[in-house]
Protein backbone atom coordinates (compact mmCIF):
# COMPACT_ATOMS: atom_id res chain seq x y z
CA UNK A 1 0.00 0.00 0.00
CA UNK A 2 1.01 3.66 -0.17
CA UNK A 3 0.19 5.74 2.91
CA UNK A 4 1.72 9.15 3.46
CA UNK A 5 4.16 8.44 0.65
CA UNK A 6 5.49 5.31 2.33
CA UNK A 7 5.23 1.67 1.30
CA UNK A 8 3.12 -0.15 3.90
CA UNK A 9 2.79 -3.88 4.50
CA UNK A 10 0.57 -5.83 6.86
CA UNK A 11 0.53 -9.39 8.12
CA UNK A 12 -2.30 -10.39 5.76
CA UNK A 13 -1.48 -10.83 2.09
CA UNK A 14 -3.63 -11.30 -1.00
CA UNK A 15 -2.46 -12.94 -4.19
CA UNK A 16 -3.64 -11.29 -7.40
CA UNK A 17 -4.32 -13.80 -10.17
CA UNK A 18 -4.99 -13.59 -13.89
CA UNK A 19 -8.74 -14.28 -14.22
CA UNK A 20 -8.32 -16.23 -17.48
CA UNK A 21 -6.33 -19.14 -16.04
CA UNK A 22 -5.65 -18.32 -12.38
CA UNK A 23 -1.91 -17.80 -12.84
CA UNK A 24 -0.31 -15.54 -10.19
CA UNK A 25 0.31 -11.91 -11.08
CA UNK A 26 1.42 -10.32 -7.79
CA UNK A 27 0.91 -9.99 -4.07
CA UNK A 28 -0.63 -7.09 -2.15
CA UNK A 29 -1.43 -6.53 1.49
CA UNK A 30 -4.79 -6.15 3.17
CA UNK A 31 -5.58 -3.04 5.16
CA UNK A 32 -7.29 -3.18 8.52
CA UNK A 33 -8.90 -0.45 10.56
CA UNK A 34 -5.51 0.90 11.60
CA UNK A 35 -4.33 1.38 8.01
CA UNK A 36 -7.60 3.00 6.95
CA UNK A 37 -7.36 5.51 9.80
CA UNK A 38 -3.68 6.12 9.08
CA UNK A 39 -4.43 6.80 5.38
CA UNK A 40 -7.19 9.29 6.23
CA UNK A 41 -4.93 11.07 8.71
CA UNK A 42 -2.14 11.24 6.12
CA UNK A 43 -4.57 12.78 3.64
CA UNK A 44 -5.80 15.20 6.27
CA UNK A 45 -2.24 16.25 7.11
CA UNK A 46 -1.49 16.93 3.43
CA UNK A 47 -4.72 18.85 2.86
CA UNK A 48 -3.42 22.33 3.86
CA UNK A 49 -0.51 22.01 1.44
CA UNK A 50 -2.75 20.95 -1.45
CA UNK A 51 -5.23 23.69 -0.60
CA UNK A 52 -2.56 26.39 -0.76
CA UNK A 53 -1.00 25.16 -3.99
CA UNK A 54 -1.53 27.49 -6.92
CA UNK A 55 -3.62 26.30 -9.83
CA UNK A 56 -0.47 26.28 -11.91
CA UNK A 57 1.34 24.01 -9.45
CA UNK A 58 -1.50 21.49 -9.37
CA UNK A 59 -1.78 21.55 -13.17
CA UNK A 60 1.96 21.04 -13.52
CA UNK A 61 1.91 17.86 -11.41
CA UNK A 62 -0.98 16.47 -13.41
CA UNK A 63 0.76 17.26 -16.72
CA UNK A 64 3.90 15.51 -15.51
CA UNK A 65 1.83 12.48 -14.52
CA UNK A 66 0.20 12.52 -17.96
CA UNK A 67 3.61 12.47 -19.64
CA UNK A 68 5.09 9.79 -17.39
CA UNK A 69 2.06 7.56 -17.89
CA UNK A 70 2.52 7.80 -21.66
CA UNK A 71 6.20 6.92 -21.26
CA UNK A 72 5.26 3.82 -19.24
CA UNK A 73 2.14 2.99 -21.23
CA UNK A 74 3.09 -0.58 -22.10
CA UNK A 75 4.01 -1.61 -18.56
CA UNK A 76 0.74 -0.15 -17.26
CA UNK A 77 -1.21 -1.89 -20.04
CA UNK A 78 0.41 -5.22 -19.12
CA UNK A 79 -0.53 -4.66 -15.47
CA UNK A 80 -4.13 -3.75 -16.29
CA UNK A 81 -4.53 -6.73 -18.62
CA UNK A 82 -2.95 -9.15 -16.16
CA UNK A 83 -5.00 -8.15 -13.12
CA UNK A 84 -8.36 -7.58 -14.85
CA UNK A 85 -8.23 -10.16 -17.63
CA UNK A 86 -8.97 -7.45 -20.18
CA UNK A 87 -7.51 -8.15 -23.66
CA UNK A 88 -4.20 -6.35 -24.04
CA UNK A 89 -5.34 -4.24 -26.97
CA UNK A 90 -8.22 -2.93 -24.82
CA UNK A 91 -5.85 -2.34 -21.90
CA UNK A 92 -3.63 -0.23 -24.14
CA UNK A 93 -6.63 1.90 -25.08
CA UNK A 94 -7.48 2.27 -21.40
CA UNK A 95 -4.00 3.60 -20.65
CA UNK A 96 -4.29 6.11 -23.50
CA UNK A 97 -7.62 7.27 -22.12
CA UNK A 98 -6.24 7.46 -18.59
CA UNK A 99 -3.45 9.73 -19.81
CA UNK A 100 -6.05 11.98 -21.47
CA UNK A 101 -8.04 12.06 -18.23
CA UNK A 102 -4.94 13.43 -16.49
CA UNK A 103 -4.42 15.99 -19.26
CA UNK A 104 -8.06 17.14 -19.08
CA UNK A 105 -7.76 17.37 -15.29
CA UNK A 106 -4.66 19.55 -15.60
CA UNK A 107 -6.52 21.88 -17.97
CA UNK A 108 -9.51 22.12 -15.64
CA UNK A 109 -7.20 23.04 -12.76
CA UNK A 110 -6.45 26.24 -14.68
CA UNK A 111 -10.16 26.96 -15.12
CA UNK A 112 -11.17 26.70 -11.46
CA UNK A 113 -12.92 30.01 -10.81
CA UNK A 114 -15.86 31.71 -9.15
CA UNK A 115 -17.98 34.64 -10.27
CA UNK A 116 -18.97 38.18 -9.41
CA UNK A 117 -22.37 38.39 -7.69
CA UNK A 118 -24.52 41.37 -8.87
CA UNK A 119 -25.31 42.64 -5.36
CA UNK A 120 -26.94 45.88 -6.48
CA UNK A 121 -29.65 43.95 -8.30
CA UNK A 122 -31.32 44.11 -4.88
CA UNK A 123 -31.99 47.47 -3.15
CA UNK A 124 -30.35 46.12 0.00
CA UNK A 125 -27.21 45.32 -2.01
CA UNK A 126 -26.39 48.96 -2.71
CA UNK A 127 -22.86 49.79 -1.65
CA UNK A 128 -21.81 46.15 -1.52
CA UNK A 129 -19.76 43.91 -3.79
CA UNK A 130 -19.44 40.14 -3.68
CA UNK A 131 -17.67 37.30 -5.38
CA UNK A 132 -17.45 33.56 -5.08
CA UNK A 133 -14.34 31.39 -5.00
CA UNK A 134 -14.20 27.61 -5.20
CA UNK A 135 -12.41 25.73 -2.43
CA UNK A 136 -11.56 22.04 -2.01
CA UNK A 137 -13.89 19.93 0.11
CA UNK A 138 -10.97 18.16 1.83
CA UNK A 139 -10.28 14.43 2.06
CA UNK A 140 -11.98 12.43 -0.70
CA UNK A 141 -12.41 8.66 -0.50
CA UNK A 142 -12.30 7.19 -4.01
CA UNK A 143 -13.62 3.63 -4.29
CA UNK A 144 -13.10 2.18 -7.76
CA UNK A 145 -14.11 -0.98 -9.71
CA UNK A 146 -12.17 -3.74 -11.45
CA UNK A 147 -13.31 -3.22 -15.03
CA UNK A 148 -11.32 -0.03 -15.75
CA UNK A 149 -8.88 -0.12 -12.84
CA UNK A 150 -6.70 2.73 -14.13
CA UNK A 151 -8.93 5.14 -16.05
CA UNK A 152 -11.90 5.09 -13.68
CA UNK A 153 -9.54 5.64 -10.77
CA UNK A 154 -8.01 8.66 -12.51
CA UNK A 155 -11.49 10.03 -13.22
CA UNK A 156 -11.70 10.47 -9.46
CA UNK A 157 -8.07 11.17 -8.54
CA UNK A 158 -7.30 13.65 -11.33
CA UNK A 159 -10.18 16.07 -10.67
CA UNK A 160 -9.77 15.69 -6.90
CA UNK A 161 -6.14 16.81 -7.06
CA UNK A 162 -6.92 19.53 -9.62
CA UNK A 163 -9.43 20.95 -7.13
CA UNK A 164 -6.87 20.96 -4.30
CA UNK A 165 -8.19 17.94 -2.41
CA UNK A 166 -6.39 14.92 -1.03
CA UNK A 167 -7.39 11.33 -1.75
CA UNK A 168 -7.65 7.95 -0.08
CA UNK A 169 -8.02 5.46 -2.92
CA UNK A 170 -9.51 2.02 -2.38
CA UNK A 171 -9.13 0.02 -5.62
CA UNK A 172 -11.14 -3.12 -6.31
CA UNK A 173 -9.80 -6.15 -4.47
CA UNK A 174 -9.22 -7.99 -7.75
CA UNK A 175 -7.28 -5.17 -9.44
CA UNK A 176 -5.06 -3.29 -6.98
CA UNK A 177 -1.73 -3.36 -8.82
CA UNK A 178 -2.23 -0.50 -11.29
CA UNK A 179 -3.43 1.69 -8.39
CA UNK A 180 -0.22 1.18 -6.44
CA UNK A 181 1.88 1.80 -9.56
CA UNK A 182 -0.03 5.04 -10.21
CA UNK A 183 0.53 6.27 -6.66
CA UNK A 184 4.28 5.71 -7.12
CA UNK A 185 4.18 7.62 -10.41
CA UNK A 186 2.46 10.61 -8.79
CA UNK A 187 5.15 10.78 -6.09
CA UNK A 188 7.80 10.93 -8.81
CA UNK A 189 5.92 13.88 -10.33
CA UNK A 190 6.15 15.93 -7.14
CA UNK A 191 2.79 15.26 -5.54
CA UNK A 192 3.11 15.93 -1.79
CA UNK A 193 3.31 12.88 0.42
CA UNK A 194 -0.12 12.00 1.75
CA UNK A 195 -2.01 13.74 -1.05
CA UNK A 196 -2.73 10.34 -2.63
CA UNK A 197 -2.93 7.24 -0.45
CA UNK A 198 -3.76 3.75 -1.71
CA UNK A 199 -5.15 1.11 0.64
CA UNK A 200 -5.81 -2.43 -0.56
CA UNK A 201 -8.00 -5.13 0.90
CA UNK A 202 -11.64 -6.18 1.29
CA UNK A 203 -14.02 -3.63 -0.19
CA UNK A 204 -16.94 -4.10 2.18
CA UNK A 205 -15.19 -3.34 5.45
CA UNK A 206 -12.85 -0.66 4.08
CA UNK A 207 -15.63 1.11 2.20
CA UNK A 208 -17.81 1.26 5.30
CA UNK A 209 -14.93 2.56 7.43
CA UNK A 210 -14.29 5.34 4.93
CA UNK A 211 -17.98 6.23 4.73
CA UNK A 212 -18.17 6.50 8.52
CA UNK A 213 -14.85 8.27 9.11
CA UNK A 214 -15.37 11.79 10.48
CA UNK A 215 -12.42 13.23 8.57
CA UNK A 216 -13.58 12.08 5.13
CA UNK A 217 -15.46 14.89 3.39
CA UNK A 218 -16.64 13.08 0.26
CA UNK A 219 -17.20 9.59 -1.10
CA UNK A 220 -16.91 8.98 -4.84
CA UNK A 221 -17.83 5.42 -5.74
CA UNK A 222 -18.19 3.35 -8.90
CA UNK A 223 -19.72 -0.09 -8.52
CA UNK A 224 -22.96 -1.91 -7.85
CA UNK A 225 -26.21 -0.19 -6.92
CA UNK A 226 -26.50 -2.28 -3.75
CA UNK A 227 -23.11 -1.17 -2.41
CA UNK A 228 -23.60 2.40 -3.58
CA UNK A 229 -26.90 2.74 -1.73
CA UNK A 230 -25.34 1.36 1.44
CA UNK A 231 -22.42 3.79 1.26
CA UNK A 232 -24.81 6.69 0.71
CA UNK A 233 -26.85 5.68 3.73
CA UNK A 234 -23.71 5.48 5.87
CA UNK A 235 -22.16 8.72 4.61
CA UNK A 236 -24.43 11.10 6.50
CA UNK A 237 -23.58 14.70 5.61
CA UNK A 238 -20.64 13.76 3.38
CA UNK A 239 -20.83 14.58 -0.28
CA UNK A 240 -21.48 11.47 -2.37
CA UNK A 241 -21.04 10.79 -6.08
CA UNK A 242 -22.28 7.41 -7.25
CA UNK A 243 -21.71 5.84 -10.67
CA UNK A 244 -23.62 2.59 -10.47
CA UNK A 245 -25.09 0.07 -12.90
CA UNK A 246 -27.13 0.01 -16.06
CA UNK A 247 -28.70 -2.31 -18.61
CA UNK A 248 -28.03 -0.11 -21.62
CA UNK A 249 -30.54 -0.11 -24.44
CA UNK A 250 -30.31 0.76 -28.13
CA UNK A 251 -33.23 1.48 -30.44
CA UNK A 252 -32.74 0.61 -34.13
CA UNK A 253 -35.27 2.24 -36.44
CA UNK A 254 -36.15 0.79 -39.86
CA UNK A 255 -34.32 3.63 -41.64
CA UNK A 256 -31.06 3.09 -39.74
CA UNK A 257 -27.73 2.18 -41.30
CA UNK A 258 -28.00 -1.48 -40.30
CA UNK A 259 -24.39 -2.31 -41.16
CA UNK A 260 -23.01 0.33 -38.85
CA UNK A 261 -25.60 -0.27 -36.14
CA UNK A 262 -24.93 -4.01 -36.03
CA UNK A 263 -21.15 -3.65 -36.01
CA UNK A 264 -21.22 -1.03 -33.26
CA UNK A 265 -23.75 -2.95 -31.17
CA UNK A 266 -21.57 -6.06 -31.25
CA UNK A 267 -18.57 -4.01 -30.17
CA UNK A 268 -20.65 -2.34 -27.47
CA UNK A 269 -22.04 -5.63 -26.18
CA UNK A 270 -18.86 -7.69 -25.94
CA UNK A 271 -15.91 -5.36 -25.25
CA UNK A 272 -14.18 -6.54 -22.06
CA UNK A 273 -16.63 -9.46 -22.05
CA UNK A 274 -19.49 -7.05 -21.40
CA UNK A 275 -18.02 -5.92 -18.09
CA UNK A 276 -18.68 -2.24 -18.72
CA UNK A 277 -21.34 -0.14 -16.98
CA UNK A 278 -22.63 1.05 -20.35
CA UNK A 279 -22.37 -2.26 -22.25
CA UNK A 280 -25.16 -2.77 -24.75
CA UNK A 281 -27.50 -5.29 -23.11
CA UNK A 282 -30.90 -4.63 -24.69
CA UNK A 283 -31.51 -3.90 -28.39
CA UNK A 284 -34.96 -2.99 -29.67
CA UNK A 285 -35.28 -3.24 -33.46
CA UNK A 286 -38.21 -2.12 -35.61
CA UNK A 287 -39.98 -5.32 -36.65
CA UNK A 288 -39.56 -4.76 -40.42
CA UNK A 289 -35.75 -4.99 -40.14
CA UNK A 290 -35.30 -7.09 -37.00
CA UNK A 291 -34.37 -10.34 -38.77
CA UNK A 292 -31.99 -8.61 -41.17
CA UNK A 293 -30.35 -6.79 -38.27
CA UNK A 294 -29.99 -10.04 -36.33
CA UNK A 295 -28.22 -11.71 -39.25
CA UNK A 296 -25.65 -8.91 -39.31
CA UNK A 297 -25.17 -9.05 -35.53
CA UNK A 298 -24.56 -12.81 -35.69
CA UNK A 299 -22.09 -12.40 -38.55
CA UNK A 300 -20.04 -9.87 -36.58
CA UNK A 301 -20.22 -11.98 -33.42
CA UNK A 302 -18.83 -15.04 -35.20
CA UNK A 303 -15.67 -13.08 -36.08
CA UNK A 304 -14.73 -12.47 -32.43
CA UNK A 305 -11.76 -14.50 -31.20
CA UNK A 306 -11.63 -15.88 -27.67
CA UNK A 307 -8.27 -16.33 -26.01
CA UNK A 308 -5.60 -15.35 -23.50
CA UNK A 309 -5.81 -11.63 -22.68
CA UNK A 310 -2.12 -10.99 -23.36
CA UNK A 311 -2.38 -12.28 -26.95
CA UNK A 312 -2.92 -9.35 -29.31
CA UNK A 313 -5.32 -11.32 -31.50
CA UNK A 314 -7.74 -11.86 -28.59
CA UNK A 315 -11.07 -10.02 -28.74
CA UNK A 316 -12.83 -11.76 -25.84
CA UNK A 317 -11.25 -13.18 -22.70
CA UNK A 318 -12.54 -14.19 -19.29
CA UNK A 319 -14.84 -12.52 -16.85
CA UNK A 320 -13.28 -11.35 -13.59
CA UNK A 321 -14.12 -14.63 -11.78
CA UNK A 322 -15.57 -18.02 -12.58
CA UNK A 323 -18.41 -17.25 -10.17
CA UNK A 324 -19.44 -14.26 -12.30
CA UNK A 325 -19.29 -16.36 -15.46
CA UNK A 326 -21.52 -18.98 -13.82
CA UNK A 327 -23.99 -16.26 -12.81
CA UNK A 328 -24.29 -14.89 -16.36
CA UNK A 329 -24.60 -18.45 -17.67
CA UNK A 330 -27.51 -19.04 -15.28
CA UNK A 331 -29.21 -15.84 -16.42
CA UNK A 332 -29.01 -17.06 -20.03
CA UNK A 333 -30.52 -20.39 -19.02
CA UNK A 334 -33.33 -18.62 -17.16
CA UNK A 335 -34.14 -16.50 -20.21
CA UNK A 336 -34.20 -19.53 -22.52
CA UNK A 337 -36.51 -21.41 -20.17
CA UNK A 338 -38.82 -18.37 -20.20
CA UNK A 339 -39.04 -18.42 -24.00
CA UNK A 340 -35.99 -16.52 -25.30
CA UNK A 341 -34.05 -18.00 -28.22
CA UNK A 342 -30.29 -18.43 -27.82
CA UNK A 343 -28.89 -17.82 -31.31
CA UNK A 344 -25.17 -18.05 -30.64
CA UNK A 345 -22.69 -18.47 -27.78
CA UNK A 346 -23.35 -18.93 -24.09
CA UNK A 347 -20.94 -21.84 -23.54
CA UNK A 348 -18.64 -21.46 -20.53
CA UNK A 349 -15.09 -22.67 -19.93
CA UNK A 350 -13.99 -21.78 -16.38
CA UNK A 351 -14.32 -17.96 -16.23
CA UNK A 352 -14.68 -17.47 -19.99
CA UNK A 353 -18.12 -17.24 -21.58
CA UNK A 354 -18.70 -17.26 -25.32
CA UNK A 355 -20.46 -14.07 -26.50
CA UNK A 356 -24.19 -14.80 -26.46
CA UNK A 357 -26.95 -13.27 -28.59
CA UNK A 358 -30.56 -13.97 -27.66
CA UNK A 359 -33.81 -13.01 -29.34
CA UNK A 360 -37.27 -12.42 -27.91
CA UNK A 361 -36.15 -12.01 -24.30
CA UNK A 362 -39.13 -11.74 -21.93
CA UNK A 363 -39.11 -8.42 -20.03
CA UNK A 364 -39.40 -10.06 -16.60
CA UNK A 365 -36.23 -12.22 -16.66
CA UNK A 366 -33.02 -11.06 -15.02
CA UNK A 367 -31.31 -10.61 -18.38
CA UNK A 368 -33.81 -7.87 -19.21
CA UNK A 369 -34.33 -6.37 -15.76
CA UNK A 370 -30.88 -6.29 -14.18
CA UNK A 371 -27.31 -5.50 -15.15
CA UNK A 372 -25.73 -8.63 -16.68
CA UNK A 373 -22.12 -7.39 -16.67
CA UNK A 374 -21.20 -10.18 -19.05
CA UNK A 375 -20.93 -10.95 -22.79
CA UNK A 376 -24.63 -11.25 -23.54
CA UNK A 377 -27.20 -9.17 -25.41
CA UNK A 378 -30.92 -9.56 -26.11
CA UNK A 379 -32.51 -8.41 -29.38
CA UNK A 380 -36.27 -7.79 -29.36
CA UNK A 381 -38.67 -6.36 -31.90
CA UNK A 382 -41.06 -3.40 -31.68
CA UNK A 383 -43.74 -1.87 -33.92
CA UNK A 384 -43.93 1.83 -33.00
CA UNK A 385 -41.12 4.06 -31.72
CA UNK A 386 -43.28 4.93 -28.72
CA UNK A 387 -43.30 1.23 -27.80
CA UNK A 388 -39.50 1.04 -27.97
CA UNK A 389 -39.09 4.12 -25.79
CA UNK A 390 -41.46 2.65 -23.22
CA UNK A 391 -39.41 -0.56 -23.14
CA UNK A 392 -36.15 1.36 -22.74
CA UNK A 393 -37.62 3.34 -19.85
CA UNK A 394 -39.02 0.18 -18.23
CA UNK A 395 -35.85 -0.23 -16.19
CA UNK A 396 -34.67 0.74 -12.71
CA UNK A 397 -31.50 2.09 -14.37
CA UNK A 398 -30.82 5.18 -16.46
CA UNK A 399 -27.16 5.69 -17.32
CA UNK A 400 -26.94 5.90 -21.13
CA UNK A 401 -29.05 4.77 -24.10
CA UNK A 402 -29.01 5.33 -27.83
CA UNK A 403 -30.87 5.28 -31.13
CA UNK A 404 -29.94 4.58 -34.74
CA UNK A 405 -32.03 6.47 -37.29
CA UNK A 406 -31.63 8.81 -40.26
CA UNK A 407 -34.65 10.86 -39.12
CA UNK A 408 -33.37 13.73 -36.98
CA UNK A 409 -36.88 14.55 -35.74
CA UNK A 410 -37.32 11.01 -34.39
CA UNK A 411 -33.84 11.07 -32.90
CA UNK A 412 -34.36 14.23 -30.87
CA UNK A 413 -37.89 13.27 -29.91
CA UNK A 414 -36.50 10.02 -28.47
CA UNK A 415 -33.69 11.93 -26.76
CA UNK A 416 -36.28 13.99 -24.90
CA UNK A 417 -38.44 11.01 -23.95
CA UNK A 418 -35.83 8.48 -22.79
CA UNK A 419 -34.99 8.95 -19.10
CA UNK A 420 -31.20 8.56 -18.88
CA UNK A 421 -28.15 10.61 -17.99
CA UNK A 422 -26.78 10.45 -21.55
CA UNK A 423 -28.51 9.78 -24.88
CA UNK A 424 -26.54 9.01 -28.04
CA UNK A 425 -27.77 9.42 -31.62
CA UNK A 426 -26.34 7.04 -34.23
CA UNK A 427 -23.91 5.78 -31.62
CA UNK A 428 -23.96 3.05 -28.99
CA UNK A 429 -24.49 3.90 -25.32
CA UNK A 430 -21.09 2.36 -24.56
CA UNK A 431 -19.49 5.35 -26.27
CA UNK A 432 -17.67 7.66 -23.89
CA UNK A 433 -14.93 10.23 -24.25
CA UNK A 434 -13.31 11.29 -21.05
CA UNK A 435 -14.06 15.03 -21.05
CA UNK A 436 -17.84 14.64 -21.42
CA UNK A 437 -20.28 14.67 -18.49
CA UNK A 438 -20.98 11.09 -17.47
CA UNK A 439 -23.50 9.84 -14.94
CA UNK A 440 -26.99 8.52 -14.55
CA UNK A 441 -30.44 8.79 -13.06
CA UNK A 442 -32.57 6.35 -11.07
CA UNK A 443 -30.48 3.41 -9.78
CA UNK A 444 -27.62 4.34 -12.10
CA UNK A 445 -26.40 6.89 -9.59
CA UNK A 446 -26.05 10.55 -8.79
CA UNK A 447 -23.53 13.22 -9.74
CA UNK A 448 -21.40 13.47 -12.87
CA UNK A 449 -17.88 12.48 -13.82
CA UNK A 450 -15.64 13.96 -16.49
CA UNK A 451 -12.91 16.27 -15.11
CA UNK A 452 -14.80 19.56 -15.50
CA UNK A 453 -17.97 18.18 -13.93
CA UNK A 454 -16.24 16.15 -11.22
CA UNK A 455 -14.29 19.22 -10.04
CA UNK A 456 -17.58 21.04 -9.55
CA UNK A 457 -18.66 18.22 -7.21
CA UNK A 458 -15.28 18.12 -5.46
CA UNK A 459 -15.11 21.82 -4.65
CA UNK A 460 -17.54 24.15 -2.92
CA UNK A 461 -18.31 27.82 -3.52
CA UNK A 462 -17.49 30.35 -0.83
CA UNK A 463 -19.08 33.80 -0.88
CA UNK A 464 -16.88 36.80 -0.10
CA UNK A 465 -18.88 40.01 0.38
CA UNK A 466 -17.63 43.48 1.31
CA UNK A 467 -19.17 46.85 1.98
CA UNK A 468 -17.64 49.66 -0.05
Amino acid sequence: MRIGGEAVRTETTQEVRLPFDGSPVGVVFQAGQQEVHRAVKAAQAAAPLMREMTLSERASILRKAHQKLLERAESFAQAVSSESGKPLKEARLEVERAALTLLFSSEEAHRLSGEVVPMEASPAGKGHMAMTVREPVGVIAAITPFNFPLNLALHKIGPALAGGNTVVHKPASATPISAVLMAELFLECGLPQGALNVITGPGGSIGEQLALHNDVAMITFTGSAEVGLRLRNLAGMKRVTLELGNNSAVIVEADADLDEAAARCVAGSFAHSGQVCISVQRIFVQEKVRDEFLERVLAHTRKLKLGHPLELSTDISSLITQQEAERVESWIEEAVKAGARLLIGGKRTRATLEPAVLADVPPWVQLACREAFGPVVGVNRYRQLEDAIAMVNDSPYGLQAGIYTRDIQKAFWAARKVHVGGFLINEIPQYRVDQMPYGGVKLSGMGREGPKYAIEEMTEPKLICWKL
